[in-house]
């Protein structure tokens, strides 16, 4: 029997997009940060976010301001799961820790429909 065990935690399929986002969450020594960034993809739970400067601490709490073209399209809270520290392209894992519904409804689902249009547009190209 192995020393240690994996478990899959992913509840569907995850979808490439970029959706501009804002992130803010407060640091051990109380400090309010904000850092804009970007969506790298999309799962019915979470999602990979790139940020430009500071990263959240794993297992902290953050919240996530996803951006439409006509302004805020879902504010939700998520968890920190890892974090890549990847000085060119810095990116934080983050789990929902609620509103579950309206993140597959609107962030998730419109994900899905962006990447099989692109898909399409790729097959046109051929």
């Amino acid at each position: 029997m192995p020393l240690s065990q994996t478990t899959e935690s992913r509840y569907g399929p995850r979808y490439v997009a970029a959706f501009p986002i804002r992130a803010e969450w407060d640091t051990d020594d109380g400090v309010h940060v904000v850092s804009e960034g970007e969506t790298e993809n999309i799962g019915p739970e979470g999602t990979l976010v790139h940020l430009q400067r500071e990263l959240p601490p794993v297992g902290g709490r953050v919240s996530l301001l996803v951006l439409g073209e006509d302004g805020e399209k879902l504010r939700v809270v998520a968890e920190v799961l890892r974090i890549e520290r990847n000085p060119a392209h810095p990116q934080a894992a983050l789990q929902l820790l609620g509103e579950t519904d309206e993140w597959r409804g609107i962030v998730w689902k419109e994900a899905e429909i962006k990447m099989h249009e692109a898909e399409d547009d790729y097959d046109e190209d051929e």
